[in-house]
Parts: structure tokens; sequence; C-alpha cells
């Protein structure tokens, strides 16, 4: 019984050694060649502020082999909703379009006149601030160009011109909408604050 119990240890120990090690890099990444804090940031969906705070940069600066902490931000299910809701909300238009989709969202997230969640905001109010929650568009999978914009956006959280609201003026009669101040336009989107 006892050599069983030991057998048994023997092989659980390597196992639970091999899920940390394995979980510890996740959270890492080894700096490369031409690699910035904002490329980095995009590949993993990372703001940079909190990059750097995590890594304890002052500036910009990074060597090759540097290993940086990558921070979690937001869960899986929270970046792909987003990413679902930039599908449906900006199909058709332009990368930059996308991205800037995803970060009214985030400005949201951030803004004391919004629920402090992604999933909050996008379903704040029963749905009806999104057209796709409302009609299920939401539903749909996400193409892996509004998942990149996901990513690009939360990298760029925080630096942007905090717009928290989006409209298409051809598809729209919202005075109040039409009222804040413009930020951006891209594409069929005007943006505002």
């Amino acid at each position: 019984m006892l050599k069983k119990m030991l057998m048994v240890s023997a092989l659980v120990i390597p196992v639970i050694g091999i899920q940390q090690t394995a979980s510890a890099e996740s959270n890492t990444h080894v700096v490369k060649e031409g690699e910035s804090l904002y490329k980095i940031g995009i590949e993993h969906g990372v703001p940079i502020t909190e990059l750097k705070e995590a890594n304890d940069k002052k500036g910009n600066n990074l060597s090759v082999n540097e290993t940086l902490t990558i921070p979690t931000t937001i869960s899986d299910y929270e970046k792909d909703l987003l990413a679902r809701l930039v599908q449906a909300e900006a199909e058709g238009e332009s990368y930059a379009g996308k991205v800037a989709v995803a970060s009214v969202v985030l400005n949201r997230v951030e803004s004391d006149q919004f629920p402090d969640s992604i999933h909050t905001v996008i379903h704040q109010d029963d749905g009806i601030q999104f057209t796709p929650v409302a009609n299920g568009q939401i539903n749909n999978p996400a193409s892996e160009d509004a998942k990149k914009a996901v990513n690009e956006a939360l990298a760029f959280k925080g630096l942007g011109n905090d717009s928290l609201f989006f409209f298409n003026p051809d598809k729209t009669s919202d005075q109040w909408l039409r009222q804040k101040e413009v930020t951006t336009t891209i594409g069929d989107h005007v943006f505002a604050k």
C-alpha cells in the first residue's frame, strides 16, 4: 500500500510541476529584436501603461532577451464578447474603425458615467446601448480582424481621445448623440465624448 502511494506521489508531483511551469511561461514574454512595448501589448492584449507598471518601467526602452511579466487585464470571455461586438458593429469598416469601436467600450469601463466591466457596458440597459445586443448579432463569432482590433485597443487603452460614443449619422437621427463633442470620424462612424 505504501509502495503504491509513493508511486502515485512520484507521478503526481512532476505533473504539478509541469503545470506550474507552463502557467508561469504564459505570463511572461521574452523580448525579441525589433519589438516594442506597443507590439507586445497588441500581441498579448495588454495596455502599454499596465505592461510598464507590471515591469516597473519608467520609459519605453527594452532589451533583447529581457523577460517581461504580462499582466492579466480582462478575461478571455470579455475579450471574446468585445470582439463579437466589434465584429457586429464595425463589419465593413476599416481596421482603424474596429479598433475605435473597441476603444469606446474600454473608455466606458474607465468612465464614471458607465458600468465598470466590459460585460455590463455591452449589456447595459438590457442591450439597447448597442444594436447587435438587441438584435442578436452579438452571438455570432468574431473574425480574426475583430480579435486583433480588440488586442490593439487594449494595448492603446488610456492613450486615446476618450471617445465614449459612436454612431452612423446615416442610420440614426438621435439629436442627443449629434450634440456630443466629436473626437474623430472613421469610415461611416462618428466618435464623440
